[in-house]
């Protein structure tokens, strides 16, 4: 594993960011312009080491490549989003693979932004910043009584989201979506609105991932999700949520 450690002493631990990336150049690139903007940067070379290490000290944000030695991305984004002390870790899958199909699996698996390489470094970074933000403003929000609409209880402290008696398997960022709609429920946002609440002004996401968000969600919340009654599509405008007692 590679250390950089040219952070200074304001920096903690929601600014360290895990690289999982076997092409040393790619390494070189990001670690170099991530540390100009202050973040503290770890290393590993294949999948496995990666997992283990994501799981041994949770970063604050996981940058992922997909075709990895010892362990390919896809599972180690799995595993991440499966363990209680490392789904809510924003992560950024950095890969070659640019399939439509492989940039929706990536997203319903529970990834927060999808990039094909090649790659524009200045677009990457922002993302990454938009991500950290997103989570840093999570994180000091998150104490409170649970947020209630009808029959969704939403437990930011928690972090769980229930439907009458029914838990919902959200990703970090489906439950960041599902609390800001019920935040302000019944009002119609447009996919831009929408984008910008959650990755921030200098984001760089297509209308298509949030769409992809949408879906998912839809299919956890809703129990008939070809007919749905609570997140709607408003057309000409894009979406809102609607519980009624």
């Amino acid at each position: 594993m590679i250390k950089v450690n040219t952070v200074p002493e304001k920096v903690n631990a929601s600014w360290e960011i895990l690289i999982i990336e076997d092409d040393p150049d790619i390494v070189e690139l990001l670690t170099m312009e991530l540390t100009k903007y202050h973040y503290k940067v770890r290393v590993t070379l294949d999948g496995k080491k990666g997992l283990m290490e994501a799981q041994r000290t949770p970063p604050g944000l996981i940058i992922l490549d997909i075709l990895l030695p010892e362990l390919d991305g896809w599972e180690v984004c799995r595993s991440l989003k499966k363990e209680s002390h490392t789904k809510t870790i924003p992560l950024v899958i950095l890969t070659a693979l640019g399939d439509e199909g492989d940039r929706i699996r990536a997203l319903e698996l529970g990834a927060d932004d999808y990039i094909v390489k090649p790659f524009n470094l200045k677009e990457l970074v922002a993302r990454v910043r938009a991500l950290l933000r997103r989570n840093r403003f999570n994180a000091e929000g998150a104490a409170g009584t649970p947020l209630r609409t009808g029959s969704l209880v939403i437990d930011t402290e928690r972090h769980e989201a229930r439907m009458g008696n029914r838990l919902l398997k959200l990703t970090p960022l489906e439950f960041d979506l599902l609390k800001y709609l019920a935040q302000n429920q019944g009002r119609a946002f447009s996919r831009d609105q929408l984008i910008t609440a959650l990755w921030g002004e200098d984001r760089f996401v297509e209308e298509h991932n949030l769409d992809v968000h949408i879906h998912s969600l839809r299919q956890k919340l809703e129990e008939d999700p070809a007919h749905p009654r609570f997140l709607i599509t408003v057309r000409g405008v894009g979406y809102k949520l609607e519980i009624k007692e």
